[in-house]
């Protein structure tokens, strides 16, 4: 098994991750082989929260031109993780605010 720190590489700070934050949901970048009930794991271990759901998606990389040569950057793995109503906030997010 993974470490927590492994599965969830780094937050999403975006106006729109920022919005979700008044309906408990919190948007990392993942590892791409994590599944749902690892991402679910490591975010609870993690933060001492207690997730309800996790939603998943792959996020193309852009493609991204430096002088004649082109090429795109790496794909990645993004969850939007949705915490039970009686669950404490994520305390980094709340600092962003």
């Amino acid at each position: 098994m993974k470490a927590p720190q492994d599965i969830i590489l780094t937050p999403v700070i975006t106006e729109a991750s920022m919005a979700g934050l008044a309906d408990k949901k919190y948007t990392f970048y993942v590892a791409k082989d994590a599944n749902k009930i690892e991402i679910a794991q490591a975010v609870e271990k993690l933060f001492g929260v207690k997730v309800a759901k996790v939603n998943t998606s792959i996020v193309p990389g852009k493609f991204k031109r430096m002088g004649q040569h082109g090429g795109y950057k790496s794909d990645r793995k993004k969850a939007v993780v949705t915490l039970k109503e009686d669950s404490k906030s994520i305390e980094f997010f709340e600092s962003m605010m």
